[in-house]
């Protein structure tokens, strides 16, 4: 094994965005990190939304827009499509 290839394996200092903080071993001294044991909703049993730059609101704009849009139509047909029910045309050539 060669000695002049590998990083340096020194203490880390962890820091997540809800305010925990840790030590462990990694190859940089300091690591900024989103979500945590302490925090993640698989170890907390809570459901938390992560929202990266309002995207959660975006999506749950869209989709409500989409509910009252569909709330005044009737049940669709299997055989039409999504562009108004025509049937896709086929050119001659």
């Amino acid at each position: 094994m060669k000695t002049s290839i590998h990083p340096n394996y020194v203490q880390a200092h962890v820091r997540c965005m809800c305010g925990n903080e840790f030590t462990t071993r990694a190859t940089q001294e300091e690591i900024h990190v989103e979500v945590c044991s302490n925090c993640h909703p698989f170890y907390t049993g809570r459901q938390k939304l992560i929202d990266t730059g309002g995207r959660v609101e975006r999506f749950q704009r869209r989709v409500a827009k989409g509910r009252l849009r569909n709330a005044g139509r009737s049940e669709v047909s299997p055989t039409s499509n999504r562009l108004g029910g025509d049937q896709a045309q086929v050119r001659p050539q």
